[in-house]
């Protein structure tokens, strides 16, 4: 998700337009039991699931994850030569402007683009029956601290974890709530009626407004920032801090992260 909000996000600010295609028949292929070689042609530079063509004159970008296609670059005949090249060879479909990318929606606007999931929140809510309560200004309540071991075990740990597996999957657009996210992912192996209520006490802050995403402007900054920061020792269970970081572009952001260091402060008192 770093590289497609990072390609989208270079693409507004270039002034690109990003395409979006589709291979028809990407399941359709029999299995393969013998193994493939392939050689990458010379001009033709691949990092994982993101390829770039670059030439004197221009530059193309192609991200690929499994079926789904999205290619932005400098030259709009070349990106049309790479379509027809494409449907050639693999049978694609062209669906035209990027609007909707792994269940992120992109909608752009005068001034830059904006990445929300609001369709996937939105199900969210309504997959755990969450609209007939009232909206919370916080996505966690600031007085409470979980623990490990207090509370009731749930009879069914599986509800728990996908639906802290559903949250994780939304901080793809929202940063405001990677940090109850990752809190409550400490709680998977073992999950308590503290932890699910805590669950849905965040649920409940995403029906305030299950629209929000990020926004990528076209200002023309490119310059790479990156902040991060930590508490002290805030895990009761274990005592260890929880690290934080973000990167922008400029002002917008591309990459971010809660995670619990992995080794425990010492006080000496």
């Amino acid at each position: 998700m770093t590289t497609v909000r990072a390609l989208i996000t270079v693409a507004v600010k270039k002034g690109w337009d990003i395409f979006q295609l589709d291979v028809n028949n990407a399941f359709l292929h029999g299995d393969l039991y013998e193994e493939v070689y392939m050689e990458v042609p010379p001009d033709l530079l691949i990092d994982h699931s993101n390829s770039h063509k670059m030439t004197s004159s221009s530059t193309i970008f192609v991200a690929v994850y499994v079926d789904d296609v999205i290619v932005t670059g400098t030259d709009s005949a070349e990106i049309a030569n790479l379509k027809a090249f494409l449907d050639k060879q693999f049978r694609i479909k062209d669906l035209g402007k990027l609007h909707y990318f792994l269940g992120l929606e992109v909608l752009y606007k005068s001034d830059g683009v904006l990445v929300s999931q609001r369709k996937f929140a939105l199900d969210l809510l309504k997959e755990y029956d969450c609209f007939a309560y009232n909206n919370l200004s916080s996505p966690l309540d600031p007085s409470l601290k979980l623990k490990a071991n207090e509370g009731t075990l749930l009879p069914d740990t599986t509800y728990y974890r996908k639906l802290i597996g559903k949250m994780n999957f939304l901080t793809n657009t929202r940063l405001d709530i990677t940090y109850s996210v990752q809190l409550l992912s400490q709680f998977m192996q073992a999950p308590r009626d503290t932890h699910l209520t805590a669950a849905f006490h965040l649920f409940r802050y995403l029906m305030k407004d299950p629209t929000l995403g990020i926004f990528f402007s076209n200002s023309a900054d490119c310059s790479i920032y990156a902040y991060c920061d930590s508490d002290w020792a805030s895990c009761p269970d274990s005592r260890r801090s929880i690290t934080g970081y973000i990167v922008l572009v400029g002002d917008s952001p591309i990459s971010w992260k809660s995670k619990k260091q992995e080794t425990n402060l010492l006080i000496i008192s």
